[in-house]
């Protein structure tokens, strides 16, 4: 094993940071090797983006010091950080989407002519964007515009920029939340290649799994304090549970798997869209928890759209407690008391530029008007009740959706849904993006509602929680439902693989 006093590039000795009323960082204390993977994790509000911000010259600490190559240094800016040699791939995307690629990458540092005139060398500007392109694996030219890419790929260019400073340390705040399977391994295969290259890398993700495969070295966040450090060996997800939330594993999803054989939906030989001329039949029951599992475009998400009323079905009936149900569009689901909990929260699930109150009561704003005239103290009263029952943190109703954390937009868009008291909860991916101790909430959330009746439909791609929470498990493959799992001892990720790659 390195010495870290010899091989220490970065130290951060007392970090502290308050803002008013919070206290986001206290007497925080770690080192950062040369040419290391370091993953920084916590829940939200754990102090991980307050901490970076800190490095990245963002925010000022209150007190404390850091020391780059042994150095102490002051970073009062972002161009400082800079300056210094620090890059920070932002989680929410800073791009012109107006410019191309080249002109993203680098902006305000573009390469000057040798002319009089002082003009920018397009042509050098160009070649050395390639060239970056190129080593991140993007097959696309720098001259393209940025608005004519995905947001994966737009995720990418942003890391582009961080690389062509040439930088000591890069900062990644959840840097795969916008990328495929695919694009997170060329990710992971470009941070190898700087970490064996002497750059260290500071790595921020709510995805376990990601800081299992990468990470050479852990430190946990708690409150704003470390609770925790874990070296190479010692890396696996429930040693990184326990430190994040103070509890073990076991303690995290429900533990009684219920049998009911009352049904509440019945779907007979449904056809959705994407997967024309498969089938699908199923039953879910009363105060179950069904979960589809499957891979990427197996066609869950189709399926939940069909049974919402999202997209029309192209054949086949849905039975919701023994009567036939048409459902023709949203309006029509939601009347019959089904709700969906959709996979992107932001785009689908929520006004973020509306309060709190705003987009928990939408839903219901025809129950609380009078003439045409709407009840605002009803709504008020309504959206203050789900808050403290859904226990949001949020300093009123009147806070807008987007400044809330990923767990808690998740809770406003549950708790819309729940102030209808659906019978049918549909959820696609319902704990994607959010922090441990959310996802545990959202797990008891769904636990109580079971067992008040409410029969819930999930699609997940998380296979723990999969395992976890579900009664029962259908398994979907291009399409088609490969197979059905049932209680503990069926119910393995073995199983569950095995199903959804065609096997038997």
């Amino acid at each position: 094993m390195r010495d870290s006093r010899d091989s220490c590039l970065l130290e951060a000795r007392g970090i502290t940071k308050r803002f008013p009323g919070v206290m986001a960082l206290c007497d925080v204390s770690f080192d950062l090797r040369r040419g290391e993977v370091l993953a920084v994790i916590g829940e939200n509000g754990a102090g991980k983006s307050t901490l970076m911000k800190v490095l990245g010259g963002v925010h000022r600490p209150d007190r404390g010091d850091i020391f780059l190559d042994g150095n102490r240094v002051d970073i009062p800016s972002v161009h400082s950080a800079t300056g210094l040699g620090i890059a920070f791939v932002h989680q929410e995307l800073n791009n012109s989407d107006n410019l191309d690629i080249a002109s993203n990458i680098f902006l305000g540092r573009e390469p000057i002519s040798n002319c009089a005139l002082g003009l920018i060398d397009r042509k050098k500007l160009y070649r050395d964007a390639d060239a970056i392109l190129a080593r991140i694996g993007m097959e696309c030219s720098s001259r393209t515009l940025l608005k004519e890419l995905a947001i994966s790929s737009m995720q990418m260019v942003e890391i582009a920029k961080a690389i062509s400073i040439d930088a000591k340390v890069l900062i990644m705040d959840e840097p795969t939340s916008s990328l495929s399977q695919r694009e997170t391994s060329r990710l992971f295969r470009v941070v190898k290649e700087l970490r064996s290259r002497g750059v260290s890398v500071v790595y921020i993700s709510h995805r376990l799994g990601e800081i299992e495969e990468i990470a050479d070295r852990v430190v946990v966040l708690r409150d704003g304090k470390v609770s925790g450090r874990l070296e190479r060996g010692e890396i696996e997800y429930k040693s990184m549970i326990k430190l994040m939330i103070g509890r073990d594993l076991e303690s995290f999803y429900h533990l009684e798997h219920r049998t009911s054989r009352e049904p509440m939906l019945e779907v007979r030989d449904l056809i959705v869209a994407g997967h024309p001329g498969i089938p699908l039949s199923f039953k879910l029951y009363k105060g179950e928890i069904l979960v589809f599992a499957g891979l990427v475009g197996a066609g869950r998400t189709e399926m939940l759209h069909s049974l919402f009323g999202v997209d029309r079905p192209l054949g086949g009936s849905v039975l919701l407690d023994g009567e036939p149900l048409a459902i023709r569009c949203p309006e029509d689901a939601i009347k019959a008391g089904i709700a969906l909990v959709p996979e992107d929260r932001k785009q689908n699930g929520l006004f973020l530029e509306k309060a709190i109150e705003f987009n928990m009561t939408i839903a219901s704003l025809k129950d609380h008007q009078s003439m045409k005239m709407i009840k605002f103290s009803e709504c008020g009263a309504i959206a203050d009740e789900m808050v403290e029952k859904m226990s949001i943190r949020s300093r009123s109703i009147e806070q807008l959706a987007q400044t809330l954390s990923g767990g808690n937009q998740q809770k406003v868009v549950l708790g819309k849904w729940l102030s209808l008291l659906p019978r049918v909860l549909l959820m696609d991916e319902p704990t994607r993006g959010i922090d441990v101790g959310a996802k545990m909430e959202i797990y008891r959330l769904m636990e109580s509602l079971a067992k008040a009746g409410v029969s819930i439909l999930v699609a997940s791609s998380e296979m723990l929680e999969v395992v976890g929470i579900a009664d029962r498990v259908i398994v979907m493959s291009e399409g088609r439902i490969s197979g059905e799992l049932r209680g503990k001892e069926e119910i393995t990720e073995e199983a569950i693989v095995n199903l959804a790659t065609g096997g038997n």
